[in-house]
């Protein structure tokens, strides 16, 4: 048993991370801590200008109240913060003590072989154990 699970969640896969959550909760001891983490990508700087300045923050506050409203139970901490979502969920594991990262691995067609994936990548550089689900 687990007890910091952080389940990684990708901002347009909010309403399907049930097996995920389903998941962690099972690996989850009874006195664990379990937290979903969405990570908005930051615009690059040449298409940033042309948006307004507050913009990442509106997604974050839009996409935290999504995230909150999709969860199936209020035990469940949400965190949603702007970065590369591979380096943000690795520093976020660290910086929290995460001992467990369930991630999952969406069937990706030929450029996701040949580029890798986000769960591939944290599945290389984790400090922790992590579960993958197909």
């Amino acid at each position: 048993m687990y007890k910091n699970i952080l389940v990684p969640v990708a901002p347009d896969h909010i309403n399907d991370c049930e097996a995920q959550l389903d998941a962690a909760q099972r690996l989850l001891a009874p006195d664990g801590n379990l937290s979903v983490l969405s990570v908005v990508e930051e615009l690059p700087s040449y298409v940033g200008s042309y948006f307004p300045k507050d913009q990442v923050r509106e997604s974050i506050d839009r996409f935290d109240k999504a995230l909150k409203k999709a969860m199936p139970s209020d035990n469940i901490e949400t965190h949603v913060v702007s970065g590369h979502p591979t380096n943000t969920v690795l520093n976020w594991a660290n910086k929290n003590r995460v001992d467990c990262i369930v991630v999952a691995s969406h069937r990706a067609g030929l450029s996701g072989l040949l580029l890798g994936s986000t769960a591939a990548r944290v599945v290389r550089h984790a400090k922790c154990s992590v579960v993958v689900l197909r």
